[in-house]
């Protein structure tokens, strides 16, 4: 008699071990969740339940505000929509790990895709079991919550430390720039060294301040206010003579309007310390903030030029911008548009006879509605606006398209004027969006769909445009149980995950929207 452990009978009495994948990530925010230790949590786990891990999906240095540079939780993602995987579990270390999100549904939906892939998710370090009961839903919606409120309050807290030390005269990144250097300086204030371009200090004490570079790069800051000043050229003037005598930028560049500008403007050069010009809190939005907001502290640093002086290029310069009014503003527009037959920011700024593209802005809303004014239309915006009047002009014949289509199989459809949505049958709606074709600089084709979500239509019919935005090239269908975000970029192929929606016509919804007739049985 052979023993189930006979190896010739290929017969074994312990199951196949489980495969499971892991994801990692680490910030820089404690060293608590370093890969390694998740790493070592994730094993335990997997010893103690007789998994066997095949696959790591890591992403280190990370921030989990957003996805973006997280290539480790694109390919988990990408590998499970694009499917079968070799593997039924995906451990994770606990439920922040997804991300620090401030949308607490995005790491809920990274965990969906994944079951609806078969793919088991287990917290390996959470004290929950996540079987799908209402109670692991409700912890771990809450824990998807105080993650986010975890990035929030730390990034109060990291700001309101950078107004201090700020206040204290100490530099919050960024380069140093022309004529200064950044010097870092110990705990004490005692200086260490000076910090090459790109350097960063090791330690957490260490402190950086700016000092009067190389004398010859001192001299030339000093002779720009002269020239500015005494001798009363314009920007582009003293970038031409900079250039002339063969001085460089702190980034080895030749000199334009804007770079002398810069200098000019910058407080940095009488010692000021100056922190909050611009905000990009929770990698949310930049946004430049107004004056009112900013941290300073003034002479922090040893000047480079007089205050007085400083002053003086200010006044002037504030004086020039208010000698125009809209008339002349659009004027020297105008003139200028003459001139090179195409308007942009950076054409704007180096000219000295008009003021800077920001005062356009700031004057007339923004720099599209200056050229407007001017009658210039840039060639981009004009195309963009043609191809969006063919499309809005395209809409009621694919409306009538989808009408025919139904009706021709004995459907019945109706259109809801208030919202657009159409009704088959009286038993599901359909919304209908069109997606104009993009070409990007490498000639690739992308296409943006924009969902009507707060409608809830129970399937999505987008239309994807050929690359002429002419006619419709081929077809989705989405049901709604399916569509997650309001938005959606489609390449020319986009994996099973997404191309399984994809039709070369829409037969497939008249053939669901037809009537059958049903024989009468005695």
């Amino acid at each position: 008699m052979v023993s189930p452990r006979d190896p010739v009978a290929g017969l074994s009495d312990e199951p196949p071990q489980v495969r499971a994948a892991e994801y990692v990530r680490m910030s820089t925010d404690h060293q608590r969740y370093s890969t390694e230790n998740q790493g070592d949590a994730i094993r335990s786990y997997a010893e103690e339940h007789d998994l066997r891990i095949v696959r790591t999906y890591s992403d280190e240095g990370k921030s989990g505000l957003t996805v973006e540079g997280r290539d480790g939780l694109r390919r988990l993602i990408s590998d499970v929509q694009a499917g079968p995987v070799d593997f039924e579990v995906l451990l994770v270390y606990d439920v922040s790990r997804w991300g620090r999100f401030q949308d607490a549904d995005e790491s809920a939906y990274y965990e969906y895709l994944c079951r609806r892939a078969g793919i088991r998710v287990v917290y390996c370090a959470e004290q929950f079991e996540n079987d799908g009961s209402p109670i692991a839903t409700i912890v771990k919606s809450v824990k998807r919550a105080m993650a986010g409120e975890y990035s929030r309050e730390l990034s109060s807290k990291v700001f309101i430390g950078q107004c201090r030390l700020v206040e204290l005269g100490f530099r919050q990144g960024g380069a140093a720039g022309f004529g200064l250097r950044r010097l870092l300086v110990d705990e004490a204030g005692m200086a260490k060294s000076q910090l090459a371009r790109g350097e960063q200090k090791s330690l957490q004490t260490d402190r950086v301040v700016l000092v009067p570079g190389p004398p010859e790069e001192v001299s030339a800051v000093r002779q720009i206010y002269r020239m500015f000043l005494a001798d009363g050229l314009k920007e582009r003037g003293i970038a031409d003579a900079l250039n002339r005598e063969g001085i460089l930028t702190d980034l080895g560049r030749p000199w334009t309007r804007v770079t002398v500008h810069q200098v000019l403007t910058n407080e940095k050069y009488v010692g000021n310390n100056v922190f909050n010009r611009s905000s990009f809190k929770l990698k949310q939005k930049r946004v430049r903030n107004p004056p009112d907001k900013w941290v300073r502290a003034e002479g922090a640093f040893t000047p480079v030029v007089q205050l007085d002086d400083f002053e003086a290029a200010q006044q002037v310069i504030a004086e020039r911008s208010r000698t125009f009014d809209d008339s002349e503003m659009l004027e020297g527009l105008k003139r200028l548009l003459d001139k090179f037959g195409a308007l942009s920011g950076l054409v704007i700024d180096e000219q000295d006879s008009l003021p800077s593209s920001t005062a356009y802005r700031t004057r007339f809303g923004s720099l599209l509605r200056a050229y407007l004014l001017v009658g210039y239309r840039p060639d981009r915006d004009y195309r963009y606006i043609a191809i969006n009047r063919s499309l809005r002009e395209l809409f009621p014949q694919v409306v009538a398209d989808v009408s025919a289509g139904v009706s021709s199989g004995g459907g019945s459809i109706t259109r809801d004027d208030a919202t657009g949505l159409l009704h088959i049958n009286g038993e599901f709606s359909a919304s209908i969006v069109i997606a104009r074709c993009l070409q990007t600089p490498g000639g690739s084709w992308r296409w943006k769909m924009r969902f009507e979500t707060g409608l809830e239509p129970d399937i999505t019919i987008a239309v994807r445009m050929d690359a002429a935005n002419r006619a419709p090239m081929d077809f989705y269908l989405f049901p709604r149980i399916d569509v997650f975000a309001e938005r959606l970029r489609l390449f020319e192929t986009n994996g099973l995950s997404l191309d399984a929606y994809r039709f070369d016509d829409l037969e497939l919804l008249y053939h669901l929207a037809s009537r059958v007739a049903l024989q009468e049985v005695a």
